[in-house]
């Protein structure tokens, strides 16, 4: 990791406006750095990011007043950009690692009783597995524009990114970002920081099936797809899950991008990791 990189992700990790605990939890995969906020004692959420994105990128959730009635635990994913530190001979391979990493990192965070756990994109897909094989330690499940769970990838967006994925640079980068979110305006902190990222080796991203729709049904879900999303066509992707898993509650975020939307739709994102409704006592 570069000094560039650490101060522009302390530079996004600044605007969060409330005290931030940062700590790293040991775990088969590595070292997970976990940025946590919010009364101790208040319910626990556990956020994943996107694929690169970092755990900052959740800060407008948290500004936006998650931290006064949650327990705020956003996570650098192990083997992506951020700051946990992956095990040498022990790399993630495949969903039932990832699966295993989570279970570690939940342990470590030490919540007695389920926790809700919400992820962003690659991850929701994470999210997603771990929720079919342990629905018991999760109080909800919240998925936001979930990659690769619903619905496939578009061909004419993975040929966009594949340059940007084979030899990052921060132009091919920023550029990227601009032509998915419909040239939404970002926040300038974090897109410098998704810029750093290019710095980072480049890494094979885990792939594998599509999680077991059917083991969803066991954990209260919402789904919130981004209307404008690029990766793939959002209203398919709500018709298929609609379908898979009708007692879920599924909507639609008129006007956001698939890589934008933690940023710039704070208020939907916030309204529903806020919801008690389905909780477990």
């Amino acid at each position: 990791m570069s000094g560039q990189f650490r101060t522009a992700y302390d530079a996004v990790l600044a605007q969060w406006p409330t005290p931030v605990e940062s700590h790293e939890l040991p775990t088969p995969y590595g070292l997970t750095h976990v940025n946590s906020c919010g009364p101790l004692d208040a319910p626990p959420l556990v956020l994943l990011p996107g694929g690169g994105a970092t755990s900052t990128v959740w800060g407008a959730a948290v500004a936006a007043g998650l931290s006064r009635t949650r327990r705020v635990h956003a996570v650098d994913l192990v083997g992506e950009p951020g700051l946990s530190i992956p095990a040498e001979g022990s790399a993630i391979r495949t969903a039932t690692d990832l699966v295993s990493w989570l279970d570690a990192v939940l342990d470590g965070l030490d919540h007695p009783g389920p926790v809700t756990l919400a992820g962003h994109s690659y991850g929701a897909w994470i999210a997603a597995h771990y929720a079919a094989l342990h629905p018991q330690r999760l109080a909800r499940l919240v998925l936001f524009d979930p990659a690769q769970v619903f619905a496939g990838l578009r061909p004419g967006y993975v040929l966009r990114a594949l340059p940007m994925l084979l030899r990052p640079t921060p132009a091919r980068i920023r550029s990227f970002l601009a032509w998915e979110s419909g040239g939404a305006d970002l926040d300038a902190a974090w897109l410098r920081l998704q810029e750093e990222t290019a710095r980072f080796p480049t890494v094979r991203p885990v792939t594998g099936p599509r999680p077991y729709l059917a083991g969803l049904d066991r954990v209260p879900l919402h789904i919130l797809f981004a209307e404008r999303a690029r990766c793939h066509d959002s209203a398919r992707a709500a018709t298929a899950a609609r379908a898979a898993l009708p007692e879920s509650r599924i909507d639609i975020i008129l006007g956001v991008s698939h890589h934008a939307l933690p940023l710039s739709a704070a208020e939907a994102v916030t309204a529903s990791l806020a919801a008690k409704g389905g909780y477990r006592t």
